[in-house]
C-alpha cells in the first residue's frame, strides 16, 4: 500500500533529487532516499511504488520548484514588451535553474536514465513538450518580439548555457554568460 502523507512524499521526492543530481541515476535506490531525507529505512518504499515511480515523480517536482513566483510573473506582465525586457527575463531564468542546481543536474541524469526506460521518456517527452509549448503560448500572448521558432532556438541555446554554468561553472564568468544571454536575445529575437 502506497502511503499518501504529501509532506511525506514531497520531503522524500526532494530528497531523490538530490541523490540524482549527486549520485547519479545510478545511485537512488530506496534507501539513498531514506538516508538523505533522515527517515526511517524503508520509508520510502512506502510511499513510492518502484523506483520507476521515484524517478517519474522527481522529474515533476523539479519542474514544480522551477516555476516563477506569482510576484516575478506579475512582475513580468507588468514590463515593456522588448527585447531589454526579454533579455531580463531570460537572466532571471537562468539565474532560478542556477539557484536549483540539484534540480536541474537531477533533470539531466533523468534524460540520461530515458535514454534506457521508455515510460521515463515518455513522462519526460511529455513534459518537457507541455513546457515548451506553455512557453511559447505565454510568448505569444505577452507582446514580446519574437515567434514560436525564437522562443524554441532561445531555449535550446540557453540549456547548453545552463549546463556549462552548472557543470563547468569556469568556462564562462558571470558577466560572459550575461553578455551571451544579451547577444543571443539580440540575435533570435527579431522585432
Amino acid at each position: 500500500m502506497v502511503r499518501k502523507n504529501t509532506e511525506r512524499r514531497a520531503a522524500l521526492v526532494d530528497a531523490a533529487i538530490e541523490v540524482l543530481a549527486r549520485e547519479g541515476a545510478r545511485g537512488l535506490t530506496f534507501r539513498s532516499v531514506d538516508v538523505e531525507a533522515a527517515v526511517p529505512p524503508g520509508t520510502a518504499s512506502n510511499y513510492f511504488a518502484n523506483r520507476d515511480d521515484l524517478l517519474t515523480q522527481a522529474g515533476s517536482r523539479v519542474y514544480e520548484r522551477l516555476q516563477p513566483d506569482d510576484a516575478t510573473i506579475a512582475r513580468h506582465r507588468a514590463s515593456a514588451p522588448d527585447r531589454d525586457t526579454y533579455v531580463v527575463l531570460m537572466r532571471e531564468l537562468i539565474a532560478r535553474i542556477g539557484a536549483f542546481r540539484a534540480g536541474y543536474l537531477a533533470l539531466l541524469e533523468l534524460r540520461l536514465e530515458a535514454t534506457r526506460r521508455p515510460e521515463l521518456r515518455a513522462v519526460l517527452t511529455e513534459r518537457v513538450r507541455a513546457d515548451i509549448d506553455a512557453n511559447v503560448a505565454h510568448h505569444l500572448a505577452s507582446g514580446l518580439p519574437g515567434d514560436a521558432t525564437a522562443v524554441r532556438l532561445l531555449y535550446l541555446a540557453f540549456n547548453w548555457l545552463i549546463v556549462e554554468q552548472l557543470t563547468l561553472p569556469d568556462v564562462f564568468s558571470e558577466p560572459e554568460r550575461d553578455e551571451l544571454v544579451a547577444a543571443a536575445v539580440e540575435r533570435i529575437v527579431t522585432p
